[in-house]
């Protein structure tokens, strides 16, 4: 792919979106608070946003999570942002084939084999399956078939379940139409937070022969059912050994040196079995090749790693300097496996 190609016509569209929605209210706060955080004066933090966005393709909120108010024009150069990987997911992720990622159900049956759980979906007349289910794994997470960042996923205990016929009506009153069976993860994973099934992020790109890995990232939760921001949770690059490359952080300015509940030092965490988690996205990858760049969610378990899903639209998972120490991003891996 020519550089060309993910530059000029979708940069000049790109412009022409972000000042058609630019919300100058949420410019001028998130330009304010990187101006406290870093000792920078606010109009030349606005100034550098509104120029990062419409000519670099740089978000606003990448501009704030990646501290690119104190880095200069070659380390910015560096990091992938959520315009470009987004550019890579139109390119790269045919239209046709998005939606087995999209329907969580869908995603299921074309993945069944590296769920490695039981699951089953919710339907008219069969709350007596539904318990029989709930009822041998204990607890149960119930997800709305298309959602994000954790949204329309759900847990109950099966033995706080007292009408049975009531809250299969209620699950499909609800939308909540798919059951999974709970993964028990990996004790390196639950030593850091047990409440929470703790995914890695692994965003990766397969060109018909080879998988590429691009980037890892270990997310851990709070003790909800999910380990995404919305439900408190927060991230730490991993290297290529997966190893912390440092703290801990989030999208709303927090950083965990430990983890707030556990005490567990994040820098010192490594993911197990990490040559098993490559060979098994490499796996994954190559079961709907014809979407190629994806950000695979996986979860170690004491057995080895399982999918928990896949999402064709990346997203960006990058260092950040003010915590890590790390003044560069992926962007060179991404362009070497993928060639823009």
């Amino acid at each position: 792919m020519s550089s060309q190609g993910l530059a000029l016509s979708n940069r000049l569209r790109y412009l022409a979106w972000r000042i058609r929605r630019i919300d100058v209210g949420s410019v001028l706060e998130r330009a304010k608070e990187t101006a406290h955080e870093h000792g920078k004066w606010t109009p030349a933090v606005v100034v550098d946003m509104l120029w990062s966005a419409g000519f670099k393709q740089v978000g606003f909120q990448d501009y704030v999570d990646y501290d690119f108010a104190i880095l200069n024009r070659a380390e910015r150069a560096t990091y992938m942002t959520h315009p470009v990987s987004n550019e890579l997911s139109q390119k790269y992720d045919h239209p046709d084939y998005r939606g087995l990622f999209q329907d969580k159900v869908e995603f299921d049956r074309a993945f069944s084999e590296f769920l490695r759980r039981d699951w089953m979906v919710v339907e008219d007349g069969n709350a007596d399956a539904v318990r029989a289910f709930a009822e041998k794994h204990g607890t149960i997470v119930t997800k709305e078939p298309v959602g994000q960042a954790g949204t329309g996923v759900h847990r109950y205990h099966a033995a706080e379940i007292s009408d049975w016929d009531a809250f299969h009506r209620g699950l499909l009153e609800r939308g909540e139409l798919l059951i999974e069976e709970v993964i028990r993860q990996h004790a390196d994973l639950a030593a850091v937070c047990p409440g929470t099934v703790n995914t890695t992020r692994v965003t990766a790109f397969f060109d018909g022969e080879r998988t590429h890995i691009l980037a890892m990232a270990q997310k851990f939760g709070r003790g909800a059912v999910s380990d995404q921001m919305t439900f408190g949770g927060f991230y730490t690059m991993l290297d290529e050994n997966g190893h912390a490359v440092g703290p801990g952080y989030d999208s709303h300015s927090h950083v965990h040196v430990t983890h707030p509940d556990s005490g567990f030092v994040i820098a010192d965490f490594q993911l197990p079995m990490v040559d098993e988690v490559k060979a098994f996205v490499d796996r994954v990858a190559r079961v709907v090749p014809q979407v190629q760049y994806v950000g695979w969610d996986i979860v170690v378990s004491p057995d080895g790693p399982v999918l928990v899903e896949g999402n064709w639209g990346a997203g960006v998972y990058e260092n950040k300097p003010s915590v890590t120490g790390i003044r560069t991003g992926h962007k060179p891996r991404y362009r070497a496996a993928i060639g823009f």
